[in-house]
């Protein structure tokens, strides 16, 4: 049952939509915004607004960001890197930012592979990742640890087969079952550092 106008109704049916927010998050939220509508509904209105116009996403790596190529690939300390991390998500590039991955690569596959979703090796980008192997010594495979992402893993350790290049993936102390965005940063370094070849 509606409590406000439609346009109060249709904001909180657009925030319920985002991750982990239910309907009753999404009313609270935006009777919050509605409280603070100066402090924080004008300003957030006016990010949105620009930020629908300036993000895009990089031609190079995949990652999301407001220039193509993105900071990450114009940065100067890691065009000589030879390691190239590839992730499912901009999501998990990200965390491994926040851990401290280092002056490294990255290639966002943009999911996995899964034939029950009807996503097959053309719905990612494994073509573009084969065209930019060359250029690296190692690949790491930092894919989530469920059947899905290990699936993956394999499908692209057969492809690149032959290459010459090492393929990594990260350490198992990346809980099976569990999704890199949600681990903490030690977790993430740690099982970086132990990575191990396929």
């Amino acid at each position: 049952m509606a409590n406000g106008g439609p346009e109060i109704e249709q904001l909180i049916q657009l925030l319920a939509r985002l991750p982990g927010l239910g309907p009753r998050s999404a009313r609270r939220a935006v009777l919050h915004l509605i409280k603070k509508k100066d402090a924080l509904m004008i300003p957030l209105s006016a990010a949105l607004d620009r930020a629908v116009s300036a993000v895009t996403t990089c031609e190079v790596c995949g990652n999301v960001d407001t220039r193509s190529p993105c900071h990450i690939c114009a940065d100067p300390r890691r065009a000589e890197s030879g390691l190239l991390i590839v992730v499912e998500d901009v999501a998990d590039l990200w965390a491994l930012e926040r851990a401290g991955a280092g002056a490294v690569r990255y290639h966002v596959l943009g999911g996995v592979l899964s034939p029950l979703d009807g996503i097959g090796p053309g719905d990612l980008s494994i073509d573009a990742l084969l065209r930019r192997s060359p250029d690296f010594s190692e690949i790491v495979l930092a894919v989530n640890a469920t059947v899905e992402g290990q699936t993956t893993a394999h499908y692209i350790t057969d492809r690149l087969a032959g290459s010459g290049v090492k393929v990594t993936r990260l350490a198992h102390g990346v809980p099976v079952g569990g999704e890199l965005d949600y681990l903490d940063e030690g977790t993430l370094n740690q099982a970086l550092k132990a990575r191990t070849e396929i």
